[in-house]
């Protein structure tokens, strides 16, 4: 063969090589038959993940995909203690079984980015779509302008309510409907706790786990920035600010008017008092869906409920509630990315409910029918949050946040304990001491005069 046919020869291998790339990389769909091509038949890829509950759906998942592709997964359930530093020693030391694709919460990222465990997606057009994920979501896996990974499922607050009782107390009051007590704010709370009686078996109108920064979080989540919108901006740190002061002030007052003792209640206990009927409102994470509907089959929870967007503190405090995105992310160590990212852009893809059918978690990625309206709720609440930030150096700060929350419920002054966590936070990214300037204590009303009254 001449010179010219050699050529022309690798030439048209070569177009041939990159006509399948290109099909391959850009053509990935929910009709998984289109993901085969030549190359990757007979491949092995490892999934780690680190929760029980998700088993038998990506065992699930990747038979689907091994039937579809011939590619094997290999899912590995390991253990969430030190996870990174597991992933991390196994794919440095090329273990055989090091994962090529691995789920990870998005407070991990930046971690695991440095590390070189995690590689960022270079087409972004299916993740940067705000279709397919709300911002909330796109912050979570956004790392100084690269996206690392596809948010898989998530986990936030909103508030859990008995519509039953609802319903009774709107029909005794002559309400139009059940809707009007859904309240919009705190301040509705304590309206309705004062102009209506609740029901025989109800203990409490509202009540939540004070102890849980998850479940607190949204009282000050509005006015508070720890790294900017997507956690990972170490110049965006506005912890101390009179919105802040105000917001968390109102928290310790609430205490007086439902004295919940942060020693003898958790989010276990404020659950089991709602599932018994005792409680009218409460915050909940969206485990509380799988938890209510089996304990209704069950027998257990006699009652008809409902998710509604967590309420505001007033008219003029607003509230933002905390959310942790698990992401579906490349291992930076793998040697065979190209089949890591199909299975990882067929996992993410896949129909949202079925993956809350079999594991409890609800799908991050919008655009599709929900099975139930509370699943719907729930989203909403997830596209209004802030997600938790990824920045190592601040890795205390829920800690720290928590604790000031507890000493502030507790009766400390709400500015004092703001400036000092702020002053911590930034000292720690500044490294050397930062002192605020004090700010005055704004006076807040919860309720305008005359529109409580505690006895």
């Amino acid at each position: 063969m001449n010179v010219r046919k050699r050529l022309i020869s690798v030439l048209a291998i070569a177009l041939v090589l990159i006509a399948l790339c290109l099909f391959g990389s850009s053509y990935i769909g929910n009709d998984s038959q289109n993901l085969r091509f030549s190359g990757f038949h007979k491949e092995t890829i490892h999934l780690w993940y680190t929760d029980d509950a998700l088993t038998d759906y990506l065992n699930s998942k990747a038979l689907s995909f091994y039937e579809a592709n011939d590619i094997r997964v290999e899912p590995k359930l390991v253990s969430g203690l030190e996870y990174l530093e597991t992933v991390n020693k196994a794919s440095v030391q090329q273990d055989e079984d090091a994962p090529d694709v691995f789920i990870v919460t998005n407070d991990s990222l930046e971690k695991a980015y440095l590390a070189g465990l995690v590689t960022e997606l270079k087409d972004i057009s299916d993740v940067a779509n705000t279709s397919n994920y709300s911002s909330a979501a796109q912050n979570a896996v956004l790392y100084n302008g690269k996206y690392l990974g596809y948010p898989f499922y998530y986990e936030t607050s909103a508030l859990l309510y008995n519509r039953t009782y609802l319903e009774q107390i709107a029909a005794e009051a002559e309400l139009a409907n059940a809707d009007e007590l859904i309240p919009s704010s705190i301040a509705d709370i304590l309206n309705f706790a004062d102009r209506y009686s609740a029901p025989e078996n109800v203990e409490y109108f509202f009540r939540w786990d004070v102890s849980d920064i998850l479940y607190n979080y949204f009282f000050i989540g509005n006015y508070i920035s720890v790294g900017g919108a997507s956690g990972e901006d170490k110049n965006q740190i506005n912890i101390y600010n009179t919105d802040a002061i105000a917001s968390l002030s109102v928290y310790q007052e609430l205490n007086q008017f439902f004295s919940i003792d942060t020693k003898e209640t958790n989010y276990d206990t404020i659950m089991q008092e709602f599932l018994e009927g005792k409680t009218i409102y409460t915050i909940a994470t969206s485990d509380c869906l799988r938890k209510l509907e089996d304990a209704k089959q069950n027998g257990e929870f006699a009652y008809e409920y409902g998710i509604a967007n967590i309420p505001d503190i007033n008219q003029e405090l607003v509230t933002k509630g905390m959310s942790v995105t698990n992401a579906i992310v490349i291992n930076g160590y793998s040697k065979k990315k190209d089949i890591a990212k199909c299975f990882v852009e067929y996992l993410a893809r896949e129909d949202g409910n079925e993956l809350y059918e079999k594991t409890g978690k609800l799908p991050a990625r919008i655009g599709q029918e929900y099975l139930n309206e509370n699943m719907s709720a729930f989203a909403n609440n997830y596209a209004e949050s802030v997600p938790i930030p990824k920045m190592v150096e601040t890795s205390n700060f829920w800690v720290e946040l928590e604790i000031c929350f507890a000493k502030v419920w507790g009766g400390a002054d709400a500015n004092a304990e703001l400036k000092t966590l702020s002053e911590q936070i930034k000292t720690q990214l500044a490294g050397e001491t930062v002192t605020e300037e004090s700010l005055e204590t704004p006076v807040v009303e919860l309720l305008p005069e005359g529109e409580y009254d505690e006895e």
